[in-house]
């Protein structure tokens, strides 16, 4: 058996399903119809394969995460991934923030926000956009009703609109929700 990974890394590591996912070959219309639409519109992984159980959820889940992470307009990709990343902190999912500091640090072409966040967690240093940004996702991830409008003043200070704004609290809120359902059906090991 693998050993299940602890600590967060920057390499992404194998997720192992609890729940046997769905064998393609042997998938129900329904399914097949789910699996249309994949997050990210790539390869069809375990983790959707589980979810495939559900048609009708994942039916509507796989189109909302490709909107929210990969809309147009609004915050910029690598912001997404920031908040999510906060999330997958939060959660302490290794899996979700390994893939998140990949995406982050590939989209925005450096590593030193990643790196920093790794080595330091929660109380990493980072400069005042990121930080606004890191800290508005480790919020809204701890305990969604201490938010509130300094926490919006804040992010407008940095330089964010409404819409912005907005799309981090997606991209934040869809991780502290995805990351715990990755944490109940697998885990991430080496």
């Amino acid at each position: 058996m693998s050993e299940i990974i602890h600590k967060f890394t920057k390499t992404v590591p194998e997720w192992h399903p609890r729940v046997k996912p769905v064998v393609l070959a042997e998938a129900t219309p329904e399914q097949l119809d789910a699996l249309k639409v994949t997050p990210s519109n790539t390869k069809v992984s375990d983790y959707v394969l589980v979810l495939a159980h559900d048609p009708e959820s994942l039916n509507v889940r796989s189109p909302l995460f490709n909107t929210v992470m990969y809309g147009k307009g609004g915050l910029g990709r690598a912001e997404r991934e920031l908040g999510a990343l906060g999330a997958s902190v939060v959660n302490r999912c290794i899996y979700c923030a390994a893939v998140h500091a990949q995406r982050h640090a590939q989209l925005s072409r450096d590593e030193s926000v990643t790196d920093k966040l790794f080595l330091d967690g929660e109380k990493a240093k980072l400069d005042p956009k990121n930080q606004a940004i890191f800290d508005f996702a480790l919020k809204l991830s701890q305990f969604p009703p201490q938010t509130n409008a300094e926490d919006a003043r804040r992010l407008q200070e940095q330089g964010l609109n409404k819409e912005e704004a907005v799309d981090l609290v997606l991209s934040t809120a869809m991780f502290s929700w995805a990351n715990r359902l990755m944490h109940v059906l697998g885990d991430p090991v080496k």
